[in-house]
């Protein structure tokens, strides 16, 4: 269950009480009997993975880069993977 923090208007008491999201919220002060309001915090939000601005929207030039030495690196990897002269098979 969410905890959700309260202030009182009136007499300026606050307190955190866990309620469910179906729970109506409270509008009663406990203490003086005067109107309640809901205090809204910040909330600590870290979005990580693609699909974000950091990672993937923020520079150009990376994508041009990493898709260039990709390919020129594909292309040195198939000349490298072509058999070469048998030249450690007669030595033995």
């Amino acid at each position: 269950m969410p905890t959700y923090s309260y202030s009182c208007r009136d007499c300026g008491t606050a307190f955190d009480i866990q309620q469910a999201f179906t729970d109506d919220a409270l509008t009663v002060c406990p203490t003086c009997g005067g109107s309640l309001r809901k205090v809204f915090g910040a909330v600590g939000v870290t979005f990580n993975g693609s699909g974000f601005y950091r990672t993937d929207s923020r520079g150009g030039t990376k994508k041009a880069e990493s898709s260039s030495s990709s390919s020129s690196s594909s292309s040195s990897s198939s000349t490298s993977s072509t058999p070469s002269t048998p030249s450690s098979g007669s030595a033995a």
